[in-house]
């Protein structure tokens, strides 16, 4: 699990290791490894052994964007893994504190740029970072940025104060929209999502802007493809059952299954994908 306990990605990592237990009938135990946008899990298991017995549960960060946004990679994202299955997609949503002085996003534009340089801003993964940077680009704002090791602890902090705002994973957004904690101003998504429909898309203001993230199930290079077939069985029919759609809507998530061959083409695409949204956010590589 290359991102901290309670993050999106976590989420869906348990669901799917309970999934795998029961039907592989085999313990499965999470470890989170955060860190270097999920590059430390990475670099890790594409050393592990090809036993099938080591899989990560990544995302478009370790597997796309981080190509774009680190000069060097411990791992490469195509040559060291086997794909085995996309899961699930989802988008991000700006949150700001409930006492922030403005009340939708047209106003919250208007309000930071009457502030340059004043306001920060905190991010947990490639998906949070890259909508940021978008949003400064496309609406012409001048805040300081703050990375961390996920998107929990940039929560924390804009509950806190620390940060004026940050872009939360939707599964997580929702959840502290409803508690009160922090309110929504707009989705990351080209246009407003069923899993929030009355939260506008950040496009509707920003013509253009558009982030997707991503779910999918990895091991190894050279895992036999009949251990991949397996795994990807098992974790893709559990996508069918109403009880674990129930528990992706709740955490924010869309279905979205692909196989091994199809998510080995859709991350080569995606890293070129991530390649021009790093570009046009202005993100220089670290």
């Amino acid at each position: 699990m290359p991102f901290p306990a309670g993050s999106a990605t976590d989420h869906i990592a348990r669901l799917t290791g309970a999934e795998l237990q029961a039907a592989l009938g085999q313990p499965v135990v999470v470890e989170n490894k955060a860190g270097a946008q999920g590059g430390i899990a990475a670099a890790e298991v594409a050393k592990a052994a090809p036993d099938g017995y080591t899989l990560m549960m990544t995302t478009n960060t370790p597997q796309a964007a981080n190509v774009s946004l680190f000069r060097k990679l411990n791992y490469d994202p195509v040559k060291d893994f086997a794909p085995i299955a996309r899961l699930g997609t989802t988008s991000f949503m700006l949150m700001v504190r409930p006492d922030f002085p403005a009340k939708n996003l047209k106003e919250f534009l208007a309000h930071v740029r009457g502030q340059p340089g004043r306001l920060s801003a905190g991010y947990g993964s490639a998906g949070s970072q890259v909508s940021l940077a978008m949003l400064k680009s496309m609406g012409k704002l001048d805040v300081v940025e703050v990375p961390y090791k996920g998107i929990p602890q940039t929560i924390t902090d804009t509950m806190g104060g620390s940060l004026a705002f940050t872009f939360v994973d939707l599964g997580n957004a929702i959840a502290q929209a409803k508690g009160g904690k922090l309110r929504g101003l707009g989705v990351t998504s080209q246009k407003r999502t069923s899993l929030a429909p009355d939260m506008p898309a950040i496009a509707e203001e920003l013509p253009g802007y558009e982030l997707i993230a991503w779910f999918a199930l990895m091991a190894p290079a050279k895992t036999p493809a009949d251990v991949v077939q397996k795994v990807h069985d098992a974790a893709v029919k559990s996508l069918g059952k109403p009880e674990v759609k129930e528990k992706y809507a709740t955490i924010g998530i869309d279905p979205a299954p692909l196989n091994a061959a199809e998510l080995g083409r859709f991350i080569e695409s995606e890293i070129e994908h991530w390649r021009k949204l790093v570009k046009l956010a202005n993100i220089q590589p670290e």
